[in-house]
């Protein structure tokens, strides 16, 4: 259940996080321009304030439907879901925010269906003719739906909601909203809350009054700020000596994320951060304070930057306040419940919550257990199905140690669930580390962002030769390359040759976006034989977990490890983009589809790493390649 709730925050957050830049352009422009604002009286002012009401009307609602529809159904989908959102704008003169919400998403799964169902049977040349039109009748069918059905309903659902918040505030209950949201943000359901409801409607109550409470509810950095410091004064060892740090990320780079291990070492303190946000609230109502637009990140910077003009002293006050009564209540629960625990353990724990969220990425360069270089022996490289990425990284490492003439250390790879439990250290994407703490908590995480040429490799590949040099015993013999209970299924491997087929290398192929790259690479592979046609949603799914673009222009498509039991037999597929594909703000030229039920297809990654390790590697790569000289090249035959 709690993952569910969390997948729904996420989905919610993730919908507004990205354009929580033009939430601020609008608040700027609103404070300064509006005719109370505190630039209104200048000249221009009339005619800037003019953007205001357009820009809360169509360009936020359609900002918000178009980042939800791409995130479900692509490209396609976020046009789909800008025109459905446009219907519902137009139903209502109320801001269209919730409707948004709905409409993205509607118009992104839509036209997912709509590919699924046409997969495969769109006649070759017609695809641009069907994909435009598909969009165009889609969208224009649920622009009419939201303007009759969707758009109503929503102004519904936003009166229902607006009269909820207003009957907290005539019967002074907001505050109590604080019981909710500290315990949230423990569970990374802040910007769900946040963005998800508070903003919204906050937006709407600035645009009527100027300012909103609501955006400080979430955001207010008191409460964390109260908490840190209690630490500072009652904590003991690590956490006392690290929690003034803590405290000025916290307050002044509005992170409010780092003192959430100091809740998990005692959570009775989560109290603190609690009635000192309930307090902090009930002080904002008081004196009437809020801001003009959401302030993210909450820092003390970005409250102030959306304090309205005359409002300064509610707002400081309701943070100061909330910072108070936080450190008074932390601080004595500190001392008379408080109990020694390990800041290295509750770091995990809110990295591997984190994870599981799918929240941001764990900041440091290595977690998890202090480890000695000279102990190390294994180093696994993990994935969410152990056959691309983490193979190609593992080979890479591989060779960096034999060149640098390191020995003694087996490097292999594994799904990040299979993590065995005798590695001393885990590499694996920054956004699975979590998982990886909690499988391996023994080793040490090194999280990284991509696993082709990761900075990391050379400093772990150094740390390693200095402490070979420096110890006293000599190395200890060669370890074979694999453990023989880890070793791959004979019976499943496929026969040699057929792994990379000649008429599976596609070159010169026009740009797409990544969604239409993946399916692309799934189509051959199930024309080939390899695998089954629900094989391609998997790789869809391992997309959305996490880029399959691992650096160096290079992306390696495959399926998640639940889907590991449709592949029928080992296959590549390979396709060049010379002009490149925008995967996620990376470029991709070289595509390779990976289907693999053992080991087998390792050597055909070993030589993509041998040839395409770098940018210029693969652009020279792609450049010059044709289908004979690529196929010999990755079989070993050339």
């Amino acid at each position: 259940m709690k993952e569910r709730v969390q997948k729904f925050g996420r989905f919610l957050s993730g919908m507004v996080m990205p354009n929580i830049g033009a939430f601020i352009a609008w608040g700027l422009i609103a404070a300064l321009f509006i005719p109370d604002g505190w630039l209104g009286k200048w000249g221009p002012a009339e005619t800037i304030n003019k953007m205001v009401g357009p820009m809360l009307s169509y360009l936020l609602p359609i900002l918000i439907g178009y980042t939800g529809g791409r995130a479900v159904g692509g490209q396609k989908g976020a046009v789909a879901g800008a025109l459905a959102t446009l219907g519902a704008i137009a139903s209502t003169d109320s801001t269209m925010f919730i409707g948004a919400m709905i409409c993205g998403p509607l118009g992104g799964w839509c036209i997912k269906k709509f590919d699924e169902k046409m997969e495969g049977h769109i006649p070759a040349g017609f695809e641009m003719v069907v994909n435009n039109f598909s969009v165009g009748i889609i969208g224009g069918i649920l622009a009419v739906l939201s303007i009759f059905v969707i758009g109503p309903a929503c102004v519904k659902i936003t009166d229902v909601l607006g009269a909820g918040v207003g009957f907290l505030v005539d019967h002074s209950l907001l505050p109590l909203t604080a019981v909710l949201v500290e315990p949230a943000k423990v569970l990374f359901l802040n910007n769900a809350i946040n963005h998800g409801v508070f903003t919204p409607i906050g937006t709407a109550e600035a645009l009527e009054v100027g300012k909103s409470i609501l955006f400080m509810i979430e955001s207010n950095p008191g409460p964390g700020l109260g908490l840190l410091l209690a630490y500072c004064l009652a904590g003991k060892g690590e956490t006392r000596s690290s929690a003034g740090a803590a405290a000025i990320i916290q307050f002044v780079g509005g992170i409010h994320e780092i003192y959430f291990p100091y809740v998990l070492m005692n959570p009775i303190v989560i109290l603190g951060p609690m009635i000192g946000n309930i307090c902090g609230i009930f002080t904002l109502s008081a004196l009437g304070g809020g801001l003009v637009a959401a302030a993210s990140p909450g820092s003390i910077i970005a409250e102030m930057l959306m304090t309205p003009k005359g409002g300064y002293f509610a707002n400081v006050a309701g943070i100061a306040v909330a910072a108070v009564v936080s450190f008074v209540i932390s601080a004595f629960l500190l001392k008379f419940f408080g109990k020694d625990a390990s800041l290295a353990e509750a770091q995990a724990q809110v990295a591997a919550s984190k994870a599981a969220s799918k929240g941001q990425a764990v900041p440091a360069a290595s977690t998890g257990a202090a480890v000695d270089a000279r102990d190390v022996r294994k180093i696994v490289f993990a994935c969410d199905a152990g056959m691309g990425s983490s193979a190609m990284g593992a080979t890479m490492v591989r060779n960096k140690l034999k060149d640098a003439g390191v020995t003694g250390i087996e490097v292999i790879h594994h799904p990040v669930s299979e993590i065995p439990g005798d590695c001393q250290i885990v590499v694996t994407h920054h956004e699975l580390s979590g998982r990886a703490a909690q499988r391996a908590p023994q080793a040490r995480i090194i999280p990284i962002k991509n696993f082709m040429g990761a900075p990391e490799y050379d400093v772990l590949v150094q740390e390693l030769l200095e402490a070979q040099k420096g110890a006293a015993a000599p190395a200890p013999a060669e370890v074979p390359a694999a453990a023989p209970e880890e070793a791959p299924q004979a019976e499943e491997a496929a026969p040699a040759g057929t792994l990379l087929e000649e008429k599976n290398i596609i070159l010169g192929c026009a740009p797409v976006t990544p969604e239409e790259a993946i399916r692309a690479c799934g189509r051959l592979m199930v024309d080939s034989g390899y695998v089954d046609e629900a094989y391609i949603q998997g790789m869809l799914d391992r997309e959305a977990s996490f880029s399959v673009a691992i650096g160096s222009h290079v992306a390696i498509p495959h399926g998640t490890n639940d889907v590991k039991p449709l592949i029928k037999r080992t296959g590549v597929v390979v396709m060049t983009y010379p002009d490149g594909i925008d995967w996620n703000g990376d470029k991709v030229k070289l595509v390779v589809g990976i289907a693999a039920k053992g080991e087998e297809h390792l050597e055909v990654l070993g030589r993509i790493v041998a040839i395409a390790s770098t940018d210029e590697d693969t652009d020279k790569l792609v450049a010059s390649a044709d289908a004979e000289s690529l196929f010999k090249s990755l079989n070993g035959l050339a």
